[in-house]
């Protein structure tokens, strides 16, 4: 997953049983396919090339069982590891916080929910029968990733849909194509963890 063409979408599947969503680039090529094991204690994720699951880019595990602190193992296909993407703990109740870390377990980015009041408004009335459905359309958590000295390098938001089915990640200045590859993946796996919450 180099020499991405931004901004990149992630689509949602509802009709599968599975958590699984599909990247695709600024020119409308799959950039990879993100398929979640289900029923597992601890989170197991396998990114595809593309949804024929043929070819195996990435995987990304849990290193503990669920919980409020967890940190998840982004590693290739090969097994040599990319770097790890750890959720901040109780802090996460209100506006989410993640840290990106690179192979040499130094911490690389942040990755912070820019208005918590965003989803707790979205949560509330997600709770009202008819007007849970839409609340897909009026409220739109975003996410920036910012590096060490601050600076919003990348932000994800998600977009207007039923169910929370789409996001748009933009790059808001250059990076590395390291970086850009442990950025993606690790906003991948906030994805999943962040739609769970609601």
């Amino acid at each position: 997953m180099r020499d991405l063409k931004f901004p990149i979408q992630l689509t949602f599947n509802i009709g599968t049983l599975a958590n699984d969503f599909k990247a695709t680039d600024s020119e409308g090529h799959t950039a990879a396919f993100v398929k979640q094991k289900l029923f597992k204690l601890k989170e197991d994720i396998s990114i595809f090339s593309d949804e024929t699951k043929t070819e195996l880019l990435y995987k990304i595990k849990a290193d503990r069982w669920i919980d409020f602190s967890a940190a998840y193992s982004i590693t290739h296909a090969d097994g040599t590891e990319l770097g790890k993407i750890a959720r901040k703990g109780w802090r996460s109740l209100w506006k989410a916080k993640y840290l990106l870390i690179d192979q040499h377990q130094k911490e690389q980015f942040v990755i912070e929910e820019e208005n918590g009041w965003v989803k707790v408004w979205d949560n509330l009335l997600g709770e009202i029968p008819v007007l849970g459905l839409l609340t897909g359309y009026f409220f739109h958590p975003s996410y920036a990733v910012m590096n060490l000295d601050g600076e919003k390098v990348v932000r994800l938001k998600k977009q207007s849909s039923f169910f929370g089915r789409k996001f748009e990640i933009t790059k808001l200045t250059d990076i590395d194509n390291d970086d850009d590859e442990r950025v993606m993946i690790g906003l991948m796996m906030m994805v999943l963890l962040e739609r769970r919450r609601g």
